[in-house]
């Protein structure tokens, strides 16, 4: 089945260039768009898209609120939704991340970078921009360390899982992940798919999250 999005932008021309390049893919089908965080809320509900490409800053009700607004309303399924950024790091990311949405994209990311973050959102591998992941770790470790609040949890990983949560918060993808920990992909894949049932956490998103809130990274 073709892959639902919805596009939510101020700006026309991003909107129609992200319609054109997601549009064109076999996999990929774009069903509407919103020009601000309001229309989101009410164009999510009607449409039931699969994944939301939602701008961080925009005028009136911002992408943050419209995101929390959308994971909030018990849409089931929710939509995986992934933050639009014209900045390496602005103060939104971490909480956009906490609230739920799957992911940070850069506005001008390779449109291959697009399509990818398409499909990794709805198998739950989340697509964290590199450059954003890698400041907000930075920004985050900068701070003072967050005391761990969930130790029972953390208890329950085997030290190959704790080490994966790890990779993960560094904004690695699975071949990454492989290549780092001597391991092939595919058990990469099982390890984090048991850290998410473990950890009850929905995406790699919230991992990051997580290892950041308990003191992993």
């Amino acid at each position: 089945m073709s892959l639902r999005v919805l596009i939510v932008d101020d700006q026309a021309m991003v909107r129609q260039g992200f319609s054109a390049l997601l549009d064109a893919q076999p996999d990929i089908t774009v069903i509407g768009d919103a020009a601000d965080g309001a229309e989101a809320v009410a164009r999510v509900d009607a449409l039931r898209p699969d994944v939301v490409f939602m701008d961080v800053r925009m005028p009136g009700m911002d992408g943050l609120e419209a995101a929390r607004r959308i994971l909030g309303s018990g849409l089931d399924p929710a939509p995986r939704i992934i933050m639009l950024t014209t900045f390496d790091l602005d103060d939104y990311v971490y909480e956009a991340l906490r609230i739920g949405c799957s992911g940070f994209l850069l506005k001008d990311a390779p449109a291959e970078e697009l399509f990818r973050a398409v499909r990794l959102a709805v198998t739950g591998e989340a697509l964290l921009a590199p450059s954003v992941t890698r400041r907000l770790i930075e920004e985050t470790v900068s701070r003072s360390k967050r005391p761990r609040r969930d130790p029972g949890a953390l208890a329950t990983l085997t030290p190959r899982e704790l080490e994966t949560v790890e990779q993960v918060a560094t904004g690695r993808s699975n071949a990454e992940i492989a290549t780092a920990l001597f391991i092939s992909e595919e058990t990469v894949k099982t390890h984090v798919r048991r850290v998410l049932q473990k950890l009850a956490l929905r995406d790699r998103a919230q991992v990051v999250v997580y290892a950041y809130e308990n003191g992993v990274v």
